[in-house]
């Protein structure tokens, strides 16, 4: 167990969104984070109690306060993109050296498919210092990150399971993404869609080639790789992901090749599970910041599908942040996660 002779001010901003919530309980409990403010997505949203984190934090949170939350090394934010879109700015020009984003504002670098999906982001993320924080792929990045996008939870479960065998060559033709989330992911404000009557005892696809998570997809994919079909769907649970990703390898590419491609990857990622040809389930990483990836292949006729599994509330939203914020900041990746 690792012991720290100090620790860093942590602030959070939109602490009472679910993902806000996941942040709150890891935060709290974190070796190396001291919280000096948890607070919710605007200045009029007046103090309130959370009890589900009786136990946790004893604390209540507090109307948004630009001015209190920049007094933190760090801060988290799990507001709607066009609040990240006007507080990272305004927290950078107060001195806020660290900033971990979970909204989409800043992810895309496009600025044409920046406008499309998040139209209040109108600030160049390179302009202010912006990694994108798929913290297995960027760990080299994040300690001189001055502002971290951390990756939509689709494109998490995703990436972690197609980066690999696009660098290691050895995927062919298009790739389908059929990918499943529960209810959580949708956000906390209620919709039509998202009322229980509506999602009880039914599953929906929805955002069919209009799905700004796709667009996130392709462009950590690269421009010259396979055309990326992605399609959601919502399903009656309260959280957790599970994509079903099809596509062609080339020509002679044999099982041993994927698990080898997976494996160098991923050796040293203490939060990625490879499971093999034993495919994983929602219940196997939910309430965790796992993500497990399993595969069959079809060598005869270069089939592969993979299934990539995760809680779209850890790992691919408040876990994420965590776990960038220790890379970040030198601490031990697992540290308040595990």
């Amino acid at each position: 167990m690792h012991t720290y002779a100090s620790t860093v001010s942590v602030g959070i901003a939109g602490a009472s969104g679910y993902a806000g919530q996941e942040l709150l309980r890891l935060l709290a409990r974190h070796p190396a984070a001291r919280l000096t403010g948890a607070m919710t997505s605007s200045a009029g949203s007046g103090a309130r109690p959370l009890p589900r984190l009786t136990g946790v934090w004893g604390g209540a949170l507090t109307p948004l306060d630009v001015d209190q939350l920049a007094g933190a090394e760090a801060v988290f934010l799990a507001v709607p993109e066009d609040a990240s879109a006007e507080l990272v700015p305004a927290l950078q020009a107060r001195g806020v050296a660290r900033i971990f984003d979970l909204s989409g504002a800043f992810r895309l670098r496009d600025g044409h498919l920046r406008s499309r999906w998040y139209p209040a982001a109108t600030t160049d993320p390179a302009s202010l210092g912006v990694v994108y924080g798929l913290t297995e792929l960027a760990r080299a990045e994040l300690p001189h990150a001055k502002v971290v996008a951390c990756p939509g939870c689709y494109p998490t479960a995703a990436l972690l399971a197609l980066e690999p065998l696009m660098r290691a060559g050895v995927l062919a033709d298009d790739i389908v993404i059929d990918a499943k989330s529960g209810i959580s992911g949708a956000g906390r404000t209620p919709t039509e869609r998202t009322h229980f009557s509506e999602v009880h005892g039914s599953v929906s696809a929805y955002g069919v080639f209009a799905h700004r998570h796709g667009a996130e997809i392709e462009q950590q994919l690269g421009p010259l790789g396979p055309a990326v079909t992605f399609v959601p769907h919502l399903v009656p649970i309260d959280r957790g992901i599970l994509e079903t990703i099809y596509a062609r390898v080339r020509k002679g590419v044999t099982p041993f090749e994927i698990e080898s491609a997976y494996a160098a990857a991923y050796t040293h990622a203490p939060f990625v599970r490879l499971t093999g040809d034993v495919l994983p389930e929602i219940k196997h990483v939910a309430h965790t910041n796992f993500c497990d990836i399993g595969w069959k292949l079809d060598a005869a006729t270069r089939r592969l599908v993979i299934v990539s599994c995760l809680d779209n509330l850890v790992k691919g939203a408040a876990g994420q942040a965590v776990q960038n914020f220790n890379v970040a900041f030198g601490l031990d990746e697992t540290a308040g996660l595990l």
